[in-house]
């Protein structure tokens, strides 16, 4: 849904996560927390409302909460914010806000209510057999790519902090090889903003210059 919208917004398609493939783990392990919990609650809370209502608002609290921890480790690997609220009203240090605690409430609501129940009848009608393989093919997918991806952000990390001992077409190869994360968290752009020759924000966008006049050559 995010990368929808970011894509529509800006354009052009953006992957808005953190990993190479189209997935959010967060919104993953989110889902999961509001899943087994609403479970939980239904089985202490006989009473459907009663059980409905406390279950959205305790998942709303448990995705903040999730969204706050993901922001907060994130910040102090790379000593940068990869999203910031801070221009949000009632935001905690820029990392959850009001705003987006509410929308988690009725992504939590519609996610208990059809999303589940009805991917629930798909997934039973599936054989176990072939759940079984299918798991152990996502499971493989997931390890690979999220390996993957945290060696390439450790990378980048590398390169931002130590960018005065890399050349500079050295260090240009580099931003422009993870730009996908600058891309998905536009915040990361003020990393080394203004240092000349390193300004992550003017070397994507000379790379950018350059593809167009590179298409419009092409068309002449």
């Amino acid at each position: 849904m995010e990368t929808i919208f970011a894509s529509i917004n800006e354009r052009k398609f953006i992957n808005r996560g953190f990993l190479n493939g189209f997935f959010c783990p967060i919104y993953g392990f989110g889902a999961i927390l509001i899943v087994q919990f609403s479970k939980w609650i239904i089985f202490v809370f006989k009473d459907y409302s009663t059980s409905l209502l406390i279950s959205i608002v305790f998942s709303t609290i448990l995705v903040t909460v999730l969204e706050y921890i993901t922001g907060f480790a994130l910040e102090k690997v790379f000593n940068c914010k990869w999203w910031d609220y801070s221009n949000n009203a009632m935001n905690v240090k820029g990392y959850i806000c009001l705003k987006y605690s509410l929308l988690w409430g009725i992504l939590a609501f519609l996610l208990v209510q059809v999303v589940h129940p009805t991917f629930s009848k798909l997934i039973f009608s599936v054989p176990v057999s072939t759940k079984g393989y299918i798991a152990a093919v996502i499971i493989l997918y997931f390890l690979i790519d999220t390996t993957k991806s945290v060696l390439e952000a450790l990378d980048l990390r590398k390169v931002i902090i130590n960018y005065t001992d890399l050349p500079v077409n050295k260090y240009y190869e580099k931003i422009i090889k993870y730009k996908r994360f600058f891309l998905a968290f536009p915040r990361l752009l003020i990393l080394n903003a203004g240092i000349l020759n390193r300004d992550i924000r003017s070397i994507l966008n000379d790379k950018i210059d350059k593809i167009k006049v590179e298409i419009k050559s092409r068309f002449r």
